[in-house]
């Protein structure tokens, strides 16, 4: 079993399509093919299927993945607990963030990281925050920059770095806008425009309104914040938002319980070697965690 044979195997999960991966891993079609060929003939079964122009996994394919990914991933591992004895900082740094973090809070920190290290490739991937702890599970990522699941797991390891207060929201001409004070109760009765229930921040909200023994009433969701502020502004119901995007055409709801903050920071697989260039990621983020701190 060959290495390059497993990554075009991944980059044709991946991206779908043969022609795709040839194109991500700058080899001809053909070459592609082979290697798919010659994976499967060692394994002894198929492991995509056709289905139009699209190659999906097969049973075998899918069950396979995990197995090629870990390999690889432990070849990383080797060739950077060399490689990284010294002091280089250089090299990719596969990152996942989500959308939110990217456009808010990431941008000076990729800012300086990217002047401080110049001979690091950032190789940046946007998931939700949820598909990202699975990427650093699996180990398709190095890092992640999301929030943090507000429950923990024993199989990552967890760094905060910004505390995100959350706010119940309205549209600014709602009639609830100038009400000194709102009772869950009330927010209960109306629709609701959140992020998926299954989501960190949707989970957030259940669990609040479940200690209350209320039930929410969810009209639509979306996992794009910015759009869930849009969508309140237009008077199609209530939200909650971070802070930070509250803007003029919504009002924060004083209401008689708080949100529990939720807390943006770094995930890191503690089984995997961190390297130079992901550890000097590290240092910079904690840098402009200091530096919010304080101000």
């Amino acid at each position: 079993m060959q290495f390059p044979d497993l990554q075009a195997f991944i980059a044709v999960q991946e991206t779908g399509s043969v022609s795709k991966a040839a194109e991500f891993l700058h080899l001809t079609q053909p070459a592609i093919t082979r290697r798919i060929q010659s994976l499967e003939n060692t394994l002894g079964t198929q492991l995509f299927d056709r289905v139009g122009k699209t190659l999906a996994l097969s049973p075998a394919g899918a069950v396979f993945l995990g197995h090629a990914r870990h390999l690889l991933a432990a070849r990383e591992d080797a060739r950077r607990a060399i490689t990284d004895l010294g002091t280089t900082v250089a090299g990719p740094l596969r990152l996942v963030t989500s959308h939110h973090i990217g456009l808010h809070r990431l941008a000076p920190v990729l800012k300086d990281f990217a002047r401080a290290f110049p001979d690091v490739t950032l190789d940046i991937h946007f998931e939700d925050s949820e598909a990202a702890h699975d990427l650093v599970r699996s180990a398709s990522r190095e890092l992640a920059v999301v929030t943090l699941d507000p429950q923990g797991t024993r199989d990552l390891a967890y760094e905060p770095i910004w505390p995100d207060p959350l706010e119940f929201v309205v549209a600014r001409d709602h009639q609830w806008a100038d009400q000194p004070q709102t009772e869950l109760a009330q927010l209960a009765l109306e629709p609701a425009i959140l992020p998926d229930l299954s989501t960190y921040t949707g989970r957030l909200v259940v669990r609040l309104f479940e200690r209350h023994g209320l039930n929410l009433r969810t009209s639509m969701s979306t996992n794009y914040l910015e759009t869930i502020g849009m969508l309140v502004a237009t008077g199609l119901g209530w939200s909650v938002l971070p802070r930070t995007l509250l803007n003029p055409q919504l009002a924060r709801l004083a209401t008689t319980v708080d949100v529990p903050e939720r807390m943006l920071g770094a995930v890191t697989n503690p089984a995997r070697t961190i390297s130079n260039a992901g550890q000097a990621f590290l240092t910079v983020l904690r840098r402009h965690h200091t530096m919010s701190a304080g101000n």
